[in-house]
């Protein structure tokens, strides 16, 4: 039986790489079809929101004319879209359609005797035609919540009150004023509404709003709070499913929040029962234009209008951002002694020197209403998937195999079982389980295999040094990119795209190949037996600690927490590494990553060079495992596009191999000039 399993294991052990490529080769058309993905939606819509253009104007000496001004101005800035909200009084009092009373107001106002125990809400319509529109408005609003109206009057200007006092009262949600709506389709505008779940869900009603929203051609919804309409603590499908069902009625769509703290609630399960009808938004938020408000000299000025344009470009090209969202609030300057607001410098930011607009259509996309992505799929998808459950199982076999190639056999077959059962239980954790094994497995194996190489001797037979290096950079990272082909295709769905749903464990893609490549290079790189791999770690285990060795764990330690600290959407870099990667971004048009070019890419280049000579050149081989795997992490962001992750590697080996020629030569230099003075100092 043993024999058996041994032939066995020896064959498999064979066979891994040959199914690990197979699994590649069959996973090709699936990467296409992610890049049609891809490829589907080039609109990008520019969108205002228009409460903060109120808000704005309500600092003017001449409100309306304002507002009036800078819709033209928008629309020269190639703004396309205003953001139009569920309408409150507080609003339509700042658009002059009304004008709002509390009880002691109404009473000065008509200089009656007013009732003491009464603190009622009073409005009045600014004419006829807002009271025609807004009445029956207000009083559908005020009655669904058991509130009563009625009519009131004021100098022969027509006017309700409301039963309800006036800071309760201007912030109850209504359906979004159609006077507004009006206008704004009138001067050009598309309307994206922004929806909130603050009202009680009622499917006629929500379908009725929905129809009226769609003859003025909304495609495109907001959710405005913490949760979709229709969501419930208790038993929310069903309102979401018609919710649902009404969105697709009237062909509208979502538009999914980048970076928010929290996940709007419903969100999820209302974009896949529209059949992911979602676009990606950014927001460009009212802190954000403060910074544009500050009192600055005309050149810093100009420096923080071009970084708001730089970051507009960089979410529509690498992050799938297909809707930009526009904020902006008024600020009292005492600096200046007045009121200031950051509208002219975001209209250049936009369309002036170097602005967004006239740079994003130059990468290839237009200006109109966004448009969701087209999913594309294979008819081999389901013929590749067996291909590809098999492949990244023989490349996780793989990697064990070169620590323990006596289970391989075992490692393969439980993979196999535990992976169908993985499916079985839940589709997005097999997918996810796979890919992360798959992202450490390549870089891993890639870097092992290049130190092998080294302890084996196959440095030494080369006579130049740069040639082996060369290889071993581009073979290195060639195999890194097997495992770049398996996550493509494992997490080649839309959720992730859209980052609906996120690709869990990049902590461990940063820090295990690290561990598992110095592991190898420590113990298994050599062909000793396990007992004289296990007295090689007795004997480290039990030196004696020098202060020397704790200078270096220390340092070591430290250089961890940075490296993990910048890793991820959160990490922070300090204000020079900011402009140096505006600077590479403005120039290459794609930023390669800093840590692969300036950093793990040319010290592998270096200890490739150097181990022809010195074996322990390897230990700087070793670093070159951070380049590795952030060459599979650059893809495993799944919401930048492929093109652009493959030049941004392609950019971080190139410009590597140039740094490493340049520590190549100062490394010549100063060997050499050590050869020929230090004997001088010895004499």
């Amino acid at each position: 039986m043993i024999q058996r399993y041994t032939s066995w294991n020896k064959l498999l052990r064979k066979a891994l790489w040959w199914l690990v490529i197979i699994g590649m080769l069959c996973s090709l058309p699936l990467v296409y079809t992610r890049y049609e993905t891809e490829t589907s939606a080039k609109q990008v819509e520019f969108v205002f929101d228009y409460r903060d253009l109120l808000d704005i104007a309500d600092l003017q000496t001449s409100p309306q004319d304002f507002v009036k001004k800078q819709l033209v101005a928008m629309k020269e800035a190639g703004i396309g879209s205003l953001a139009v909200y569920e309408a409150t009084l507080s609003e339509l009092r700042q658009s002059r359609l009304i004008e709002m009373y509390n009880s002691r107001e109404a009473v000065a106002l008509t200089q009656t005797i007013g009732l003491p125990n009464e603190n009622f809400t009073y409005i009045l319509f600014s004419d006829a035609q807002a009271r025609l529109q807004l009445q029956p408005l207000i009083e559908k609003t005020f009655a669904d919540l058991q509130v009563r109206t009625r009519p009131w009057s004021f100098k022969n200007q027509a006017g309700l009150i409301i039963e309800m006092i006036m800071d309760e009262a201007s912030l109850k949600p209504m359906d979004p004023d159609p006077i507004t709506l009006s206008m704004l389709k009138e001067q050009g505008f598309q309307i994206v509404v922004r929806l909130s779940n603050r009202r009680a869900f009622v499917p006629n009603q929500m379908d009725a709003l929905l129809k009226h929203l769609y003859s003025f051609g909304v495609k495109k919804i907001i959710v405005d709070g913490d949760s979709v309409p229709g969501y419930t603590e208790e038993d929310t499908s069903e309102n979401l499913d018609k919710m649902a069902e009404l969105l697709h009625k009237y062909g509208m769509g979502l538009a999914a929040i980048e970076m928010l703290k929290q996940p709007q609630k419903g969100f999820n399960t209302l974009a896949k029962e529209t059949n992911f009808d979602v676009v990606r938004l950014h927001s460009y938020m009212e802190r954000d234009g403060e910074k544009l408000m500050e009192n600055l000299k005309k050149e810093e000025l100009e420096q923080r209008i071009q970084a708001a344009a730089d970051r507009l470009v960089l979410a529509v090209k690498d992050r799938n951002i297909r809707m930009v969202f526009l904020n902006a609030k008024p600020l009292k300057s005492l600096d200046r002694a007045a009121i200031v607001n950051p509208l002219n410098a975001l209209y250049a930011s936009l369309n002036g020197k170097d602005g967004a607009i006239p740079r994003i259509e130059k990468a290839g996309f237009t200006t109109g209403q966004a448009e969701a992505f087209l999913v594309k799929e294979s008819s081999w998808q389901k013929v590749a998937r067996f291909f590809i459950l098999v492949g990244s199982v023989s490349l996780i076999t793989l990697l064990i195999s070169y620590f323990f190639p006596q289970v391989a056999l075992l490692v393969f077959v439980i993979g196999l079982v535990g992976a169908v059962g993985l499916h079985t239980l839940s589709g997005s954790l097999y997918a996810q389980g796979l890919a992360l094994g798959a992202a450490i497995s390549a870089p891993s194996i890639a870097v092992m295999l290049a130190i092998r190489s080294v302890i084996q001797g196959k440095a030494a037979r080369w006579r130049s040094g740069i040639a082996f290096a060369l290889l071993q950079i581009i073979k290195t990272s060639a195999i890194s990119m097997i495992g770049v082909v398996y996550v493509i295709v494992l997490l080649n769905q839309i959720t992730y795209f859209l980052v609906l749903e996120q690709f869990r464990g990049v902590g461990l893609l940063h820090l295990l190949p690290i561990a598992i490549v110095a592991i190898y290079l420590l113990l298994f790189s050599d062909d000793s037996t396990y007992t004289q791999k296990l007295q090689k770690l007795k004997a480290i285990l039990s030196s004696n600690i020098r202060v020397l060795w704790l200078v270096l764990v220390g340092i070591a330690v430290a250089a961890g927490y940075y490296y993990l600290s910048r890793t991820g959407n959160e990490g922070q870099a300090p204000a020079f590494e900011k402009l140096f990667r505006s600077f590479l971004e403005n120039t290459l048009g794609v930023r390669p990553r800093i840590k692969e070019f300036l950093f793990a890419h040319p010290l592998f280049f270096l200890g490739a060079y150097l181990s022809i000579r010195y074996k322990h050149a390897v230990y700087l081989m070793l670093i070159g495992v951070i380049g590795q795997l952030s060459i599979v992490d650059t893809f495993a962001h799944l919401h930048t596009p492929m093109a652009i992750s493959g030049i941004r590697i392609s950019y971080g080996i190139i410009f590597g191999i140039i740094v490493g020629l340049v520590m190549i030569a100062v490394w010549e230099i100063v060997v050499r000039s050590w050869k020929r003075w230090a004997p001088q100092f010895k004499g």
